[in-house]
């Protein structure tokens, strides 16, 4: 069971969403459409998980993302809008959206999208995935990984190629746990949900050979 919060301009949007989270057995504690008593409620309910949209009328659900991220609230943002602009996507994670779901997504990926940010994990279905590497495509800058330390650029290279965080500690004389709060940051940067999409986006960045696959899986 999950405490939940909805923001959406369409209170048909809203009691469907409701109905379909009750009837999985989660909780929604309220609902609004106006930011200001929606952020009044998320200090005073302090659910775990917000459901928002960004196109709100003459408002933007980016302006609750940036209090909840100014005012270091823990509830966790999944955001929910028909925005399929690569932009959007990679700006929601930028300031701290566990999630983005595109509203023609099935229930089932929703329930995924909230199951993930209750355990403080990100998650991006494949479409959206596609949507923020997009983003890199389009950007002038020439390479992205030039945001990575040293370091960073180190590990990731190694990350992609396949190593465990234990093989590369070893190597570069650093515990297990110091590699992979070091993978946990570089992807943060770089807007990466998992190695799936870091090896797509080393692909991308030339980084490895996409005639030669990475057989990297999580460690």
């Amino acid at each position: 069971m999950t405490r939940l919060y909805l923001v959406d301009d369409h209170q048909i949007m809203r009691e469907g969403l409701r109905a379909m989270l009750e009837a999985r057995g989660h909780v929604v504690e309220g609902e609004s459409a106006d930011l200001t008593e929606a952020l009044a409620d998320l200090l005073r309910l302090c659910p775990e998980v917000l459901l928002l949209d960004l196109n709100l009328g003459g408002r933007s659900g980016f302006e609750l993302l940036a209090e909840i991220q100014r005012r270091h609230l823990p509830t966790r943002s999944v955001v929910l809008t028909m925005s399929a602009q690569p932009r959007d996507v990679a700006e929601a994670l930028r300031m701290g959206a566990s999630a983005y779901v595109l509203k023609g997504s099935s229930g089932s990926e929703l329930m995924t999208a909230i199951e993930a940010a209750v355990q403080g994990k990100r998650h991006l279905g494949p479409e959206v995935t596609r949507l923020a590497l997009d983003v890199f495509m389009q950007s002038e800058q020439a390479d992205p990984l030039d945001k990575l330390s040293p370091r960073e650029r180190q590990i990731i290279t190694m990350v992609v190629s396949g190593q465990s965080s234990a093989r590369i500690g070893l190597e570069l004389h650093l515990s297990p746990k110091t590699v992979a709060t070091y993978r946990s940051r570089l992807m943060a940067k770089l807007g990466v949900p998992d190695l799936a999409a870091l090896v797509r986006l080393a692909v991308h960045c030339g980084l490895i050979d996409a005639n030669s696959p990475s057989d990297a899986k999580p460690r």
